[in-house]
């Protein structure tokens, strides 16, 4: 089973993303702590654990006795086959003693929010800290034997091609093994669609991809997924059981799960959550509704879908779905070595191909 526990506090104001987050208070961070703990306890059925995530949200903003906290809450499930225990940070509220703290409690990959390392486009995601902030705690979590770090990196801010290729040198630098790299969204209500931010040109953008793309394959990173690139044996063990469309615990404020089929949305309403009300709806997905996910989760992957593995489970071959026989025929999917997937020419435009799917 795969864990995925939401921590909704930040310490700063997220310019650009509309998951449900609010800014760091003890007093309703404490609350939200102890009735998280009694959902997990309440819905986790003693499953075998091969992956744990938590995210944000900062869960490093957390103080270190409320971190700890939460860490401790891990101690429930079942970890004699735990393979990765992923925690998200950005670069400020990251400290020597949480490191240490993580370290402890047997966390063994570490997400950095870095976003940029051009101080015009840290400023704009409202974001303070600097380039030597990040290779320094970069080096810390290496000393105590966290060498499994990815950073999300967001392009297409205000940057030319020249300050991509910097960015990615800069990163090449750190010697850590996955980037997250994506084109910036501008989400309605969050503070960058109120100041009338700007997409660049799609031309531009599309450059950019490529850029990225080139320098990272010439340095032995490996693009497994539309958005994700590592180096051999470290994609994200956690990720790619969602693209495969498997099973998963979502627990916390505004968290999905996907059990038996079915998926389970939690409540985005703060006060609700309190209530110890978590579940907003349950969906149960019939069959049409899993293989049309099938694919809009599968195609994501670079690989793309095991064919072989998809007739088992459906009992069907994918050659009888509609879309496939006509995206083939426009060459932007490509059948090879027993794997549908994508064609690279096409990926840049992947969310044309996965609509023909919805």
């Amino acid at each position: 089973m795969y864990i995925y526990i939401h921590i909704p506090f930040c310490n700063h104001i997220c310019t650009y993303c509309d998951f449900p987050k609010m800014l760091y208070d003890k007093k309703f961070c404490q609350k939200y702590l102890k009735i998280l703990a009694e959902e997990i306890k309440e819905r986790y059925k003693d499953e075998e654990v091969i992956s744990i995530y938590i995210g944000g949200g900062t869960p490093t903003s957390l103080g270190e006795d409320e971190l700890k906290y939460l860490l401790e809450m891990t101690k429930i499930f079942k970890k004699e086959k735990l393979k990765e225990f992923t925690i998200e940070s950005n670069i400020e509220s990251l400290t020597n003693e949480k490191i240490k703290l993580l370290k402890e409690y047997g966390v063994n990959r570490l997400s950095l929010g870095v976003q940029s390392f051009q101080e015009k486009n840290l400023k704009i995601l409202g974001r303070h800290h600097t380039t030597k902030m990040v290779k320094e705690k970069v080096e810390s979590l290496k000393k105590v034997g966290i060498n499994n770090i990815s950073i999300d990196y967001i392009y297409g801010i205000k940057e030319n091609l020249e300050e991509v290729e910097e960015d990615i040198n800069t990163f090449l630098t750190l010697d850590i093994p996955h980037i997250s790299c994506y084109s910036l969204i501008i989400e309605k209500n969050t503070i960058l669609s109120l100041k009338n931010q700007k997409y660049i040109d799609e031309e531009k953008e599309y450059q950019m991809y490529k850029k990225i793309n080139k320098l990272l394959e010439k340095n032995h990173y490996h693009q497994y997924e539309i958005s994700n690139y590592s180096k051999p044996s470290y994609p994200s063990i956690h990720n790619l059981n969602y693209w495969n469309n498997g099973f998963y615990y979502g627990f916390g404020l505004g968290a999905v799960s996907y059990l038996n089929d079915t998926r389970i949305s939690n409540t985005k309403n703060f006060s609700k959550y309190l209530k110890k009300e978590y579940i907003q709806e349950k969906i149960k997905e019939d069959r049409k509704i899993k293989i049309s996910n099938e694919f809009i989760l599968g195609l994501r992957k670079i690989e793309g879908i095991d064919v072989n593995a998809f007739q088992e489970k459906y009992h069907e071959s994918i050659f009888t779905i509609p879309e496939v026989e006509k995206l083939l025929q426009e060459k932007k999917l490509v059948f090879h070595d027993n794997h549908l997937f994508i064609s690279k020419k096409y990926l840049y435009l992947s969310n044309e191909i996965l609509i023909n799917f919805i």
